[in-house]
């Protein structure tokens, strides 16, 4: 009776008093949903040709390097969620780099850094995103792989304008880009970002892609893409070696999930931070939540102690499973949930929460999804991690490196120690919810915000019986430091309820409306019952759900030629 009702109940409250800027996206054909509309229009495009979900994910992300370079691109990694609609079989991919074989902990003590280095080429891993779509497009690719690369080589050789939200955030790397003489020929105009609606080209980064659409993933690891990425690092005193790169290869994985309020939710296995969501969660399901009014105090208040507990265990024990023994089913139990969620005060905020002890049991990005006709779906977030990733730009080619090797840590004794041929933790998560006949693909991004974002939506849709629009816009809050008190929450939470939350101890800092800060989203839904496609697209992006056009223009209705 719950799913029966999720629609009705929401539209007639909607009806009357509406509480979202936007309304869902519907059709009963194709959605792609992206934060930059010329990459949702392209992956929409690619369904109409007849593509699948992954053609046209892949399409959207090779575009949203082009139009978004700041977030994401060929110098970055992927992660990605596929359900298969027949089957209903899902699948994940980790297609996140590895450290290389000569980045040390002593090598990098022996420059003078005490922390891991954030930008600069000492920062920089090895890109996994163009294996990542050779592997997924190996298994569920339909049209010809060239023709996924067509719309993203159009923009950057053609141009395109800039938009609003993706100019802002431009703007504010002038200084990062500014130090690296790629960086600034490439981005920067007369050492400025470009102008809101100003056209930006990248005809290097056309050149690339052009190589990887006629290549593959050979031109990027082991062609002239990785000569030229080799060449850069040992120009700047970088590590990566030629092996670092042919030997790299991403890797399948099975999703973890919990259940909740009746919904299955996945999310990707560590090195990710996808468990925090899920453990969120758990403790979510120790009080009476879909008792509670939505963004009330009662509810942001749980929600906030459980993020500290759960944010705990993350910082503490998540890291590359192949090098360090993470207690992933001990963090998924519900047991422990239950003995966690008894630190949590419902009338006072706790600002020094330490981590548990599980039993073991016998990040700047883009997130994008798809459904495709067929009701498959694709989760997919890519990233650079920070604006512009390391900021080095590689010669000849005019991408950015990511600098996710930032988030190891030099402490020898912790499970996010560097090593050779190590991954580091991550922060970007697709993720996968169902329940009954309806299959949802969502992923909200912005770094260590992501799986609280997560939490917040699937509480949104399981306990408020939200649409995925409406759990997209609702109002977020957001934890990144561990420890303390101090937590963000947007302006749209009323005045009395962020009163009431300072009064139990909650340290508040109020950001805008609709604020970036707290990460945009995208969401896909189907109803394998009636066959029909939902999409949901953040106000926090410049982004839209684009549905897959119809074919209403034949030969038989063309206008005759003159």
């Amino acid at each position: 009776m719950r799913i029966l009702l999720f629609f009705a109940l929401t539209t007639a409250a909607l009806a009357q008093d509406r509480a979202q800027a936007r309304s869902m996206v519907i059709s009963d054909r194709g959605i792609v949903a992206t934060s930059q509309t010329l990459a949702s229009q392209a992956g929409a495009q690619i369904l109409a040709r007849g593509g699948s979900a992954v053609d046209a994910a892949i399409a959207a992300n090779a575009t949203l390097g082009v139009v978004e370079p700041m977030m994401n691109g060929i110098g970055g990694d992927l992660f990605a969620i596929y359900w298969d609609a027949g089957t209903g079989k899902l699948t994940g991919l980790n297609a996140s780099g590895w450290a290389p074989k000569e980045l040390t902990i002593e090598f990098l003590k022996s420059l003078g850094n005490h922390s891991m280095p954030q930008v600069g080429i000492q920062s920089v891993t090895v890109p996994g995103a163009v294996d990542g779509w050779a592997k997924l497009y190996g298994r569920f690719g339909r049209l010809p792989w060239a023709e996924l690369f067509q719309p993203a080589i159009y923009y950057a050789d053609h141009g395109f304008p800039l938009t609003e939200l993706i100019q802002e955030q431009w703007s504010l790397t002038t200084g990062k880009l500014s130090k690296d003489e790629n960086a600034r020929r490439v981005f920067l105009r007369d050492g400025v970002a470009p102008k809101l609606g100003e056209m930006f080209h990248d005809p290097q980064l056309g050149s690339a892609l052009k190589l990887i659409s006629t290549q593959g993933e050979e031109a990027f690891y082991r062609g002239p893409i990785a000569r030229a990425i080799l060449k850069t690092s040992a120009r700047l005193g970088g590590k990566m070696a030629a092996a670092d790169l042919s030997e790299f290869s991403a890797e399948w994985v099975q999703p973890v999930s919990t259940e909740y309020r009746g919904w299955r939710v996945y999310e990707m296995p560590p090195n990710s931070q996808g468990v925090a969501a899920l453990e969120m969660l758990n403790l979510f399901a120790q009080f009476p939540m879909h008792d509670y009014r939505s963004r009330s105090v009662d509810e942001l208040h749980i929600q906030i102690e459980a993020q500290k507990l759960a944010y705990a265990d993350l910082r503490r024990y998540v890291a590359d499973p192949r090098f360090a023994k993470v207690p992933l089913d001990g963090m998924l139990s519900l047991g422990y949930a239950r003995e966690r969620a008894k630190l949590i005060d419902p009338a006072q905020a706790n600002c020094e929460v330490p981590p548990g002890t599980p039993l073991a049991a016998a990040g700047d990005t883009i997130y994008l999804s798809v459904v495709d006709r067929d009701g498959n779906i694709v989760s997919l977030i890519q990233s650079l991690y920070a604006d512009f990733g390391s900021a080095v730009v590689v010669d000849d080619y005019g991408f950015a490196l990511h600098n996710r090797g930032g988030l190891f840590t030099l402490d020898p004794e912790h499970p996010n120690a560097l090593a050779s041929r190590k991954r580091p933790f991550h922060t970007i998560i697709p993720a996968f919810m169902e329940k009954g006949n309806l299959h949802i693909g969502f992923g909200i991004m912005g770094g260590l915000n992501q799986a609280q974002a997560h939490a917040q939506f699937v509480s949104g849709v399981a306990d408020q019986d939200m649409n995925i629009q409406l759990a997209m816009e609702t109002p977020r809050f957001r934890k990144v430091t561990m420890g303390g008190c101090d937590v963000s929450i947007e302006n749209r939470v009323s005045a009395d309820v962020r009163k009431g939350l300072e009064a139990r101890g909650h340290k508040l800092k109020v950001v805008g409306d609709f604020s970036d800060t707290m990460g945009g989203g995208q969401a896909v839904m189907y109803d394998s019952a009636t066959k029909v496609k939902y999409g949901a697209s953040d106000p926090r992006k410049d982004g839209a759900a684009v549905p897959e056009p119809h074919p209403y223009f034949t030969s038989a209705t063309a206008p005759p030629r003159r």
